[in-house]
Parts: structure tokens; C-alpha cells; sequence
């Protein structure tokens, strides 16, 4: 079964308004002489604060060739909960996307998989789709564990979630080792994972999620490696962080994908 390529542009905690804007009219200009048919889906996270004025810039000139996401949410709709976002906010923006679960999160603010379980079900209510983050720190992977842990992390998240909305979902493998370090999992090793996560998907939610639910790689994705591992059978795409922080770079990574923007 064909699945069409994502390519997503985590920017994490970088970039001002202005800053965004100009990151946005650069990745246009990288992208403006490229037909969409032709493109992967792409995708950019920028900060709270900047949704606004992402949002305006891609309405301008109709841009169609990019996608917003945001980089978190909060699982309730209102209430006491202060420095939150709750989805329906959100909605205030042209969101497609809205990344939970990142290692970052789970590390710094200790998110549980039972949160970001509330989370996924939250943004599918809201008819928003989740990227699903999972992934393995370098002891776990050095302790033999890195499927069993994987593994937990997918059936917890996607729990009470139907076959419909996890087959209109998608994950993001991210071994922990390989974000922001230079180190990049081996395409060969990163493709038997995210084969893993996708015989998960399966036995949990059956054939139709694990054909149709895309699973990106994420862990210092740059323009040298994206040839050899978008031609792996099962990395449909790529959720990248710093070489995204550019026009130019992130434009090659996203040129890069389109071979299997075809299928």
C-alpha cells in the first residue's frame, strides 16, 4: 500500500515571529518551482508564540505546499492550568499536525504514556491528527530493550484509540541517542524498528492501521542522509530538528523524499 511521504520541521524552542516569517518565505522560494504532486507532505512545528504568524504567511499567495503543526498540547479543554494550550486554542490556527510525546517532553517535563495517551485522543476529538513520538534512550538500547520498551510506549499510547483514527495518525521513531548528537541510527537498523512498530500497530489495531498509519524517522535527520533512508521499505518520512532551522538544508532534505512522494 502506497503512503505519501511526510516531511516535518520540528523547530523546537527557536525563532520569533520574525525569524518564522523569514524561515517560511525561504522554504517557499526553495519549493515555489516544484509541482505539490510531485512533493512529500510537508510539515513545520514552530513555537506557540509563532503559530500566527506562520499561519498568515502560508495564507499568503495560497500557499498549499506546507502544513503547520504545533510542537504540544494540553489534554483538557479549559480550566486552572496555567502555561497550558488546549487543543480548541489551537484550532484557532490552520493546524494539521500536533507533535506529542517527543523525547524532549518525556524527559524534561515528565510526560507519562498515559498523558500522552489523553493527548492523542484529545486531538483526534478535535479533528486534528497526532505525531506520536517514541524511541529509545542509549542504555535501553545498550540493556537489549529497545523493542520491548518501543513496544509499550505504542500499545500505551494508541490504548482506546480505534483502527480508523490510529490508521489517520502517525509515529515518530526517535532513538534518543541520535537527537541533536550528530549520531545517526544506522537506515538499515532504523527501518527494522519502525517494521517493529508497524507488526505493533497490527496486532493491536490490525492490517488497515499498520498499511495506512505513516512512521517517520527522527534523529539528527540531515540532507546526506535522506536518500538512503527514504529507500528503506518502511520510513515514510522523516520529523527532523536542526537542519530544519533552515531554508536551504531543510529544502534538500525535502527534495530528497520526493522519489517516494510517487508512490
Amino acid at each position: 500500500m502506497s503512503r505519501k511521504p511526510i516531511i516535518a520541521g520540528n523547530w523546537k524552542m527557536h525563532n520569533n515571529c520574525a525569524q518564522t516569517i523569514e524561515l517560511i518565505e525561504g522554504l517557499k522560494q526553495e519549493l515555489k518551482d516544484i509541482d505539490k504532486n510531485l512533493l512529500p507532505e510537508v510539515v513545520i512545528a514552530p513555537v506557540f508564540t509563532s503559530l500566527y504568524v506562520a499561519d498568515e504567511e502560508l495564507k499568503k499567495c495560497g500557499c498549499n505546499k506546507i502544513s503547520l503543526a504545533a510542537q504540544n498540547c494540553y489534554y483538557e479543554p479549559k480550566g486552572a492550568f496555567t502555561g497550558e494550550i488546549a487543543i480548541d486554542m489551537l484550532k484557532d490556527f490552520n493546524l494539521k499536525y500536533i507533535i506529542i510525546g517527543h523525547s524532549e517532553r518525556r524527559q524534561y517535563f515528565n510526560e507519562t504514556d498515559e498523558m500522552i495517551n489523553k493527548k492523542a485522543k484529545a486531538i483526534l476529538e478535535n479533528g486534528i491528527l497526532p505525531i506520536v513520538c517514541c524511541g529509545e534512550t542509549l542504555e535501553q538500547r545498550e540493556r537489549g530493550i529497545t523493542d520491548s520498551h518501543i513496544q509499550s510506549q505504542i500499545t500505551k499510547a494508541f490504548d482506546g484509540i480505534s483502527a480508523e483514527d490510529t490508521a489517520k495518525s502517525v509515529i515518530a521513531y526517535e532513538p534518543i541517542w541520535a537527537i541533536g548528537t550528530g549520531k545517526t541510527c544506522d537506515s538499515i537498523e532504523a527501518n527494522r524498528v519502525i517494521k517493529m512498530i508497524r507488526e505493533t500497530i497490527k496486532s493491536l489495531k490490525g492490517d488497515m492501521a499498520a498499511n495506512s498509519i505513516r512512521i517517520l524517522y527522527g534523529g539528527s535527520v540531515k540532507p546526506e542522509t535522506i536518500d538512503e533512508q527514504m529507500a528503506q521499505s518502511d520510513i515514510d518520512g522523516a520529523l527532523v530538528g536542526g537542519a530544519s532551522l533552515k531554508a536551504d538544508s531543510f529544502a534538500k532534505i525535502v527534495k530528497g523524499a520526493m522519489a517516494k512522494a510517487g508512490v
